[in-house]
């Protein structure tokens, strides 16, 4: 694997000889899952791939790293890999070990308790089930997307669901439930390390890198895309607020979701990740926590995490005329390109799928 951290001129790839007449050159923007997989897959079968990033980074948003106090920490909020999808966990297991992990949330009531989070049957007795929407869904989630709860598309909402049994998992019906042993980050150098991938950090897209490459697939948003000529879409964001703290450990669970109105919306602690249990660090006095603050993406440095799914479909509507923007050279990947909320294993089998597709043609 290739990584130059300048933003050098992109030089057109060079082609293999021994593959010469089937070689064509790629251009990937954006060094996340979609790009990566997608990258990966035209690399397999000898394009020779370009994949750009405007970050100092691979892996996107699921980028971890050791901090200083030896901690693994994610950083940009917590990415707990989940699936019922057998395929996709045997596809990812190609470049990863993985830690088994079954995820609990706890929320904070007002009076410093925690009870659990998706709502079971003792959450419903503690606060009582006619107070569950009032309680945890609707702080949380206008806070999380700057509207009212009844502006807000309901298939957000019902991603967690209320249960009337005893159960503490928050992803309790997936079959696959794991991390990578050694990190998200490593599980994408070992995606990304092939002789036909060449990664360039530090390098946001321009539109006149178009003409050195057969196509793009490209994962910025698609209204940036188009100069937002039919006006912007509105997406969220999260502030990180990471603190050091002198004590071992403040709380049971990893997450920690807050109901009240403040800004903030949840708490991680990282020591309690499964890669930090049984580290040096894991029984030092000291743990890591991080707070997030959702925002509109212009007050974070236009940092674009969320498309905002609203109930009257107006957001979705104006992505559809980008959408319907003929552009036989560029294809939309991501978040971000699709404008849609994908948890990670959808994206790995949306970029497996995109992939098989163009290699078809």
């Amino acid at each position: 694997m290739h990584i130059h951290k300048k933003n050098n001129e992109l030089a057109s790839p060079k082609l293999g000889t021994h593959y010469f007449w089937k070689v064509k050159n790629i251009l990937v923007v954006g060094a996340g899952f979609a790009g990566s997989v997608i990258a990966r897959e035209l690399a397999n079968n000898n394009f020779n791939v370009t994949i750009i990033d405007k970050r100092d980074h691979i892996g996107g948003n699921a980028y971890d790293f050791v901090n200083k106090e030896g901690i693994m920490q994610h950083m940009y909020g917590p990415h707990l890999f989940h699936t019922k999808n057998k395929t996709i966990f045997d596809y990812l297991s190609q470049y990863t070990e993985w830690i088994q992990y079954k995820h609990k949330v706890k929320a904070m009531l007002s009076n410093g308790n925690l009870v659990t989070l998706p709502a079971n049957a003792e959450t419903a007795k503690i606060v009582g089930k006619e107070n569950i929407v009032n309680t945890f869904f609707r702080p949380y989630s206008e806070k999380m997307w700057g509207l009212k709860l009844e502006e807000i598309d309901p298939d957000i909402i019902n991603r967690i669901k209320i249960r009337e049994d005893d159960n503490e998992y928050y992803f309790p019906d997936d079959d696959f439930q794991v991390l990578p042993k050694e990190g998200y980050t490593q599980l994408f150098k070992n995606l990304l390390d092939h002789c036909n991938i060449n990664i360039k950090l530090n390098t946001p897209f321009l539109k006149e890198m178009e003409d050195k490459f057969e196509h793009i697939f490209n994962s910025m948003p698609i209204d940036d895309y188009y100069n937002f000529c039919y006006g912007e879409l509105p997406y969220r964001s999260i502030k990180f607020h990471s603190k050091e703290l002198e004590i071992n450990r403040i709380f049971p669970v990893s997450v920690v979701n807050f109901t009240h109105k403040e800004k903030y919306t949840r708490v991680t602690e990282w020591k309690n990740i499964p890669s930090n249990q049984n580290s040096v660090m894991a029984q030092e006095a000291i743990t890591t926590i991080t707070f997030e603050e959702p925002c509109c993406y212009k007050e974070n440095n236009y940092e674009r995490y969320y498309p905002v799914k609203d109930l009257a479909g107006k957001n979705r509507e104006l992505y559809k005329k980008y959408e319907a923007i003929e552009n036989s050279k560029v294809t939309f990947i991501g978040r971000l390109g699709l404008y849609t909320y994908l948890d990670m294993d959808q994206v790995v089998n949306s970029a497996i799928i995109t992939a098989k597709k163009f290699l078809k043609k």
